[in-house]
C-alpha cells in the first residue's frame, strides 16, 4: 500500500526510463538477459500499484530506436524476452482493466510480432483502466520527425496552410496523441540525461533521477518519486508562489 501522506494531486501521467538492466546483471555476475528478465518482474509488480494510486497513464521507456545497435544476441533476447512478457501479461492486463498502447516504429520489429502487438493494442481499446504505454523502437527525434513529414505532406497537397500550422497540429502528430503530457519522469541507476525520450512532451515534466537499478525498484522506490512530486512548485514559467 502506498506511504504518500500528501494531500496534493499526484501526477497524471508518469514516464519511466527503466535504466541499469545489465549492471544489475553484472553485479549479480548473470547474462544481460537476466538482468532484462529480472526489469520486466519489476515493470509488472509496478503496474497495478500505480494503477492503485490513480495514476491514468504510465509510459514505459521499453525498447529504444538506438537499442537495435547492441550486440545481436542482447537483441534478439530482448526481443524474444518482449514478446512473451507482453504475451503472458495480457491475461493480467486484461484483469486490472488496463489499456495497453505502444508508441515507436512497430514496422521495425519482425511481421508476426508486429502483428501480434497490435492485435494486443486493439484488444484491450475498451478498458477504462489506466493506460500502460509501452515505448517500442521508440525515438523522440525519430517521431517529431516523422510527424513533421506527415504535416509537410499536407500542407504540399493543399489538404492545411503553412499559417494553420502550430503546436496543436505537430502534437497531433505525435505517436502519443491523445495522451495527457507526462507530469513526472522518473530514471533510474543514476544516470542524468532524456536519451531521445518523449522530447517534446517532457517540456515541463518535473524530473526525477535515482541511483536505484531498475531491477531493483520496488512500489515504495515509486512512492518516493511520486512524494517528491508532490512537494514541488509547477509554475510553468509563470512567476513563483513564495
Amino acid at each position: 500500500m502506498s506511504a504518500i501522506t500528501t494531500d496534493i494531486s499526484i501526477p497524471r501521467h508518469v514516464a519511466i526510463v527503466m535504466d541499469g538492466n545489465g549492471r544489475w546483471a553484472r553485479s549479480q555476475g548473470l547474462e544481460k538477459i537476466a538482468g532484462h528478465r529480472a526489469g520486466a518482474q519489476a515493470a509488472r509488480e509496478l503496474i497495478p500499484h500505480a494503477r492503485a494510486l490513480g495514476i491514468e497513464v504510465l509510459t514505459l521507456y521499453t525498447f529504444s530506436k538506438e537499442n537495435w545497435g547492441r550486440e545481436d544476441t542482447e537483441v534478439q533476447g530482448l526481443l524474444s524476452l518482449i514478446a512473451t512478457e507482453l504475451e503472458n501479461s495480457e491475461q493480467h492486463l486484461q484483469e486490472l482493466g488496463v489499456r495497453f498502447r505502444v508508441i515507436g516504429a512497430l514496422d521495425d520489429f519482425p511481421p508476426d510480432m508486429a502483428r501480434g502487438i497490435r492485435e494486443l493494442e486493439e484488444k484491450s481499446q475498451d478498458r477504462q483502466g489506466m493506460t500502460v504505454v509501452f515505448a517500442l523502437s521508440y525515438g523522440a527525434r525519430q517521431d517529431m520527425t516523422k510527424a513533421m513529414k506527415a504535416i509537410a505532406e499536407k500542407a504540399a497537397s493543399g489538404t492545411i496552410s503553412a499559417t494553420e500550422i502550430d503546436e496543436t497540429m505537430l502534437k497531433d502528430h505525435l505517436s502519443t496523441a491523445g495522451l495527457p503530457e507526462p507530469e513526472l519522469l522518473i530514471r533510474t541507476s543514476g544516470e542524468l540525461r532524456l536519451s531521445n525520450f518523449l522530447l517534446w512532451e517532457l517540456a515541463y515534466a518535473e524530473l526525477y533521477f535515482t541511483t536505484c537499478l531498475w531491477p531493483d525498484f520496488t512500489p515504495q522506490h515509486f512512492d518516493a518519486a511520486i512524494e517528491s512530486f508532490t512537494q514541488r512548485q509547477r509554475c510553468f514559467g509563470k512567476s513563483r508562489n513564495v
